[in-house]
């Protein structure tokens, strides 16, 4: 069976899209999502997204790691899905969609995607991290050899260990380049690996940076593997609410596999 597909990245996280709109596609054929995604064997992403149609509103967003399993949010994959969406004429320059999370708001100008997460109410500070969701579980911690850390082996160590065990977690390794800069380097569950960016990872570590002190503006710059990111958010009652996550999202190619 041949599957149309299109390619896109944001930042360096990439992703297989499919217009399943007509529901042609098995949503439980894991091995097959995983094949997709393979970079050897398949087309190669860090994970594969499903646009479908919502009877409220413009689309419907259903994501899945590289593994083959359906994930819980994804912020670049969010905006790819965006310019996705414009690029099938779904909308025009906003949309409204549900993701596993809930409903998001986005917009696009040109390549630039700005999309709405979640609030988030609680985060858990401890000695040595931070620990908050932001639509997907993330750990932010400190290292000041971010640039030549492991971050696969050390993140795996994280991902895999006590509190998170077999459900997981993702893991950010944060430097402070500045009260408005930070530098960030991620390792993602369901990938197993350490991506290039990572949209829910850098908004967690924007809103734990605040959270610590670290940073005293609500508008903040997260330098990534494959370029930079912006987080911009509003704090109400120790609660952070009206966060958005902007960034390019940028069509790579299509095809059929």
């Amino acid at each position: 069976m041949q599957q149309t597909f299109y390619k896109y990245q944001g930042t360096g996280n990439d992703f297989v899209m499919i217009d399943n709109r007509q529901q042609i596609f098995d949503k439980n054929d894991t091995k097959r999502i995983n094949h997709l995604c393979d970079r050897r064997f398949g087309i190669g992403a860090d994970g594969l997204i499903l646009l479908e149609n919502h009877p409220d509103f413009d689309f419907r967003m259903v994501y899945f790691n590289a593994d083959g399993n359906e994930s819980t949010m994804c912020g670049n994959g969010g905006r790819c899905l965006v310019a996705f969406a414009k690029q099938l004429g779904v909308i025009t320059n906003k949309a409204v969609f549900e993701a596993i999370d809930g409903v998001h708001h986005a917009t696009i100008d040109g390549n630039i995607v700005k999309l709405q997460m979640q609030d988030v109410d609680a985060i858990e500070k401890y000695k040595n991290h931070v620990f908050l969701n932001t639509g997907s579980p993330h750990h932010v911690q400190f290292e000041s050899h971010i640039e030549d850390f492991d971050i696969k082996s050390e993140g795996a160590k994280i991902r895999y260990g006590s509190p998170y065990n077999d459900a997981g977690t993702n893991v950010n390794f944060v430097k402070k380049v500045s009260d408005t800069t930070f530098r960030v380097r991620t390792y993602e569950r369901g990938v197993e690996d350490e991506t290039l960016s990572c949209g829910t990872g850098v908004t967690a570590v924007a809103l734990a940076m605040h959270y610590l002190g670290e940073a005293d503006k609500k508008h903040i710059t997260l330098n990534v593997e494959g370029g930079d990111l912006q987080v911009c958010f509003d704090v109400e009652n120790e609660v952070y609410k009206n966060v958005w996550l902007i960034g390019p999202a940028t069509f790579v190619y299509k095809g059929i596999i």
